[in-house]
């Protein structure tokens, strides 16, 4: 009997957090994402033809290779394309990485914009070539339209058109930007050295990375500027198991294959790293939920009661979001034996894995190690790195950045988010405490699915919201 008065006594607490949650939610105002780019087409096409030109420029970067020449030649079109830039401004250029000086007022909050040259090989049978350019439907077509010579076109046209009004700067401004982000080398590293040699250390850094999202989660629809204020960490793993093979007529229990097999199940199917939702992304919940559907913004609303639940559902529901609270790991190349009807002597299997603060790299390598273990697997981890520095969402810089997003795209609104992937921004953590991740685009699905893969596009429509980002985003350091 006294077990069932204690069932009845949980029933009821659950029953009134629940009324609690449901009257809670009913006082949050429905809100509607009605952003979208105003009119404005001679701009636009203006904007679009110059990011043509920057992407007829082939600047595919290749790991470990003397590409300076290549990224020369990119150099001279946007000394064509942005001459005041290139006539009024300090340049800097470090084996093909650029980095200009824009003289303020005060060096007291410098600002660094900053946005990558170089772009992935293209591969495939495209609609338009992919270093056409093409200006077709609306839209600019080729490698780089999107990631992310659009940001880089946005700055500099953004400086272009200040410099033309005669305008100064209340601060310091630094235009940076790497040949070699596409395969991690060390291109910013060396203009981060060159800032530090002169003593800089900026106020903020705004980097590629997040942006104008379309319908960032299912349910919630519309526009939303998802401003990264900290990326994961990363690692390819090796993972090898041996046997000293065999003919398949006879196969042994456990062979190299089987083992592979038996830990990728492990890893896939059981939660092997812990779940935990940081302030940033109940803050991107909180901020996004007035635009959910009641279901949605019932739970996002109300994570005093949902985030075990949502935790738990997440992975599930949002690849995207379930990256956002755990590290994750793909896998992702896998070789065994020569032939059909031979057992390997060794057998190999890939894997990416990205870390998240609450379980960085070394215990979430440790964590794999130990299931690698297991399985009587040996691993070997390669080109290591751990979580970035999270940037406060609540200080001046983050702050700002939402201001200005508001200020210039009214109806949008601006959230923190988690970068999943990795950035060039990574490099700057150790000479500045606010590092976003935000190219003042729209990206929408068919940008999304074209990044690194066929048929890369952008909407020209949005190139003026962006240019005047930048604009907008420099007038406000002060």
């Amino acid at each position: 009997m006294a077990v069932l008065w204690v069932l009845l006594g949980v029933l009821c607490a659950l029953l009134a957090a629940l009324a609690a949650a449901v009257l809670h939610t009913l006082t949050v105002p429905k809100k509607v994402s009605s952003y979208v780019p105003a009119p404005d087409p001679a701009r636009a096409e203006a904007y679009a033809e110059k990011l043509s030109r920057m992407i007829r420029c082939d600047t595919v970067s290749v790991p470990e290779t003397d590409q300076r020449e290549r990224f020369l030649r990119f150099h001279e079109v946007l000394k064509d394309l942005f001459p005041l830039v290139h006539e009024r401004l300090e340049k800097t250029e470090i084996d093909g990485n650029l980095l200009y000086f824009w003289k303020g007022r005060s060096d007291k909050k410098p600002l660094v914009l900053m946005s990558h040259q170089d772009v992935v090989p293209a591969e495939g049978e495209w609609i338009h070539p992919p270093f056409s350019g093409d200006i077709a439907d609306g839209k600019v077509w080729g490698r780089g339209a999107s990631d992310t010579k659009c940001s880089l076109m946005a700055f500099f046209q953004a400086a272009e058109e200040l410099l033309a009004q005669g305008y100064v700067p209340e601060n310091d401004v630094y235009l940076s930007s790497s040949c070699t982000e596409e395969w991690a080398g060390d291109g910013c590293p060396k203009l981060v050295r060159e800032l530090t040699r002169r003593g800089v250390r900026p106020w903020l850094v705004c980097d590629e990375g997040g942006g104008i999202i379309t319908d960032p989660i299912g349910g919630i629809h519309g526009n939303f500027a998802m401003i990264g204020v900290f990326e994961k960490g990363k690692a390819d793993v090796l993972l090898t198991a041996r046997s000293n093979g065999g003919h398949a007529s006879a196969p042994p229990a456990h062979s190299p294959v089987a083992r592979l097999a038996a830990f990728v199940h492990e890893a896939e199917t059981r939660p092997v790293f812990r779940r935990h939702m940081a302030k940033e992304v109940s803050a991107m919940f909180e901020t996004l939920a007035p635009y959910a559907s009641f279901p949605l913004r019932l739970v996002f609303t109300n994570l005093w009661l949902f985030k075990p639940l949502l935790l738990l559902a997440l992975p599930a529901i949002s690849a995207q979001g379930g990256a956002m609270i755990r590290t994750t790991v793909a896998f992702t190349m896998q070789s065994g034996s020569d032939a059909f009807n031979v057992m390997p002597q060794k057998a190999t299997l890939g894997a990416n894995v990205r870390f998240i603060p609450h379980q960085g790299m070394e215990e979430s390598l440790a964590v794999l190690k130990k299931l690698a273990d297991r399985h009587d697997l040996q691993m070997e981890v390669f080109h290591a790195s751990d979580c970035s520095k999270k940037t406060d969402i609540s200080g001046e810089p983050f702050r700002t950045v939402q201001e200005v997003v508001a200020r210039t795209f009214p109806g949008c609104a601006g959230s923190p988010y988690v970068m999943t992937g990795a950035t060039d921004a990574r490099f700057y953590q150790d000479i500045c405490d606010s590092v976003v991740r935000f190219a003042p685009v729209i990206y929408g699905p068919e940008q999304m699915k074209g990044m690194h893969g066929l048929n890369e596009n952008i909407e020209y429509s949005c190139l003026p919201g962006a240019v005047d980002f930048y604009k907008n985003l420099i007038d406000s350091v002060r």
